[in-house]
């Protein structure tokens, strides 16, 4: 009897085997058929063009344009190509829509979101209307708002949605999870879950204290000082660097038409010193910061490798003219108080908007615009996680989650000590559990283990170097 019993589980286990092997290698010929074909089937979605077909191990890469309206509320208004890049695994896995809020980058390399790599899946990666080459020729500005943007990615999403689908997640960081928060408020329903890093919510754009209590706080008292004296000590040398940095302009054919000259360009420069510093760098690093006395060289050095010298002239201002307008008209921007600063600023109110925008663009500011979403995430929000860092300054005016925000799946965490870089992994244990957890159920491939146990949630796909993008790619200029 007994050796009946081991003959049909080693009959049992060996036919299990064969069979897993058989569809093993069925499933692996029918993902490569999948990637084979997938620019043909994306290609037949009127509207959709090719621009490149990038091949990367393990998945396919395409770039291309899709079509959109100037106006969705008047398609009439004519249209525009907007880029797109598809990082492609198969058909079957669950789709993240990515955007950084900005310009598209068209390299594979680094290009894998988090939760792309947390649920092993596809990645749509949107370019933000209006960032070159997504531009309307002539631009109507008065188009480039918020719904308009979250239409670009419902439209989209509905093209796609035939061939991808299993579950979708909207993420990106900064902007971009401005961006993926804006979309779910608008279209609640396209997405399964949203996962917005670093996003800051500027309800009331006049106010600011905020900002002011962040920097009374952040990293320690010495560190906090000796910034602040550096600070003070750049504009006291003013005349000294501007004349070095005008000397680089102009050998590098960088001009200031729109700021209005090198002395204002510079004021800008060392107002976004110790919020750039922050943004970027890590308590850490604070013995990196100069002496009040170091040589004007190494204070050059240091301000430039921290705010970045190209951020306010004209070619460093021209790519992010859609954010500095959106910022002028609905997101809001930041303001903070530098009291040591007394007697040294000779520019006041230069620090805004306005002032990097070519004025032949009109602007008017509207305060509703933020309050909306502010009120729609505390009260109506599902199944949405926000991710910041401890000594992040945009952190300083979060996304805040109303009542019941954990019986609908919101959450709120910071990466402790984290900058403007800080992702779930970076989260503490119990949260970065919880985090990944959500995800890989918002996503629908969530494994057995994970439903009893959220401690044994781990993302799907292994960690690549040259695939996986940082939370946050660095820019001069204070921007989110």
């Amino acid at each position: 009897m007994r050796k009946t019993l081991r003959w049909l589980l080693a009959l049992t286990v060996t036919i299990g085997t064969v069979g897993a092997g058989g569809v093993t290698t069925t499933a692996t010929a029918a993902a490569r058929s999948d990637q084979a074909d997938i620019k043909e089937r994306i290609l037949k979605i009127p509207g959709m063009s090719l621009v490149e077909d990038k091949p990367y191990e393990g998945y396919r890469y395409l770039v291309m344009t899709y079509t959109q309206p100037v106006d969705h509320r008047d398609p009439s208004k004519g249209t525009f190509k907007q880029r797109f890049s598809l990082l492609h695994k198969s058909t079957d896995r669950p789709t993240v829509f990515f955007t950084s809020g900005y310009n598209l980058s068209t390299d594979p390399s680094r290009s894998r979101s988090e939760p792309t790599r947390i649920v092993d899946g596809n990645q749509l990666s949107l370019e933000y209307r209006y960032f070159t080459p997504s531009r309307p020729q002539p631009a109507d500005w008065s188009k480039l708002d918020i719904w308009q943007a979250a239409s670009d990615q419902h439209r989209l999403y509905q093209a796609l949605k035939p061939i991808y689908g299993k579950n979708w997640l909207a993420t990106g960081a900064s902007k971009g999870g401005m961006t993926a928060t804006y979309y779910r408020r608008f279209y609640p329903h396209d997405m399964n879950g949203t996962v917005a890093y670093v996003a800051p919510n500027d309800v009331v754009d006049k106010e600011d204290s905020a900002y002011d209590r962040f920097f009374a706080t952040v990293g320690d008292k010495a560190c906090r000082t000796q910034l602040n004296s550096v600070q003070r000590e750049a504009l006291v040398r003013r005349d000294e660097i501007v004349a070095r940095y005008q000397k680089w302009a102009d050998e590098n054919g960088k001009t200031f038409k729109v700021v209005g000259s090198a002395d204002k360009a510079y004021e800008n420069v060392v107002l976004d010193l110790v919020w750039a510093f922050w943004q970027y760098h890590l308590q850490s690093e604070c013995a990196s910061v100069p002496a009040t006395k170091a040589s004007t060289d190494e204070l050059y050095k240091f301000i430039d490798n921290i705010s970045g010298f190209d951020g306010y002239t004209d070619q460093g201002l021209e790519r992010f003219t859609p954010y500095y307008y959106q910022a002028g008209t609905q997101l809001g921007s930041p303001t903070f108080k530098t009291p040591h600063l007394k007697g040294l600023l000779r520019y006041p109110g230069i620090y805004n908007p306005r002032s990097y925008v070519p004025r032949d663009i009109p602007m008017t500011f509207h305060p509703g615009a933020m309050a909306d979403v502010d009120r729609w995430v505390r009260e109506d929000s599902k199944q949405m996680l926000f991710v910041y860092g401890q000594n992040d300054p945009w952190s300083g005016e979060p996304f805040r989650l109303g009542k019941g925000a954990a019986a609908r799946h919101d959450y709120r965490f910071y990466a402790p000590g984290g900058n403007h870089g800080s992702n779930i992994s970076q989260l503490v244990a119990d949260e970065r559990a919880t985090a990944t957890a959500e995800v890989l159920r918002w996503a629908g491939v969530a494994p057995a283990s994970v439903q009893q146990d959220e401690r044994k949630a781990k993302p799907l796909a292994s960690y690549d170097a040259k695939l996986d993008r940082p939370g946050v790619q660095r820019e001069s200029g204070l921007r989110p």
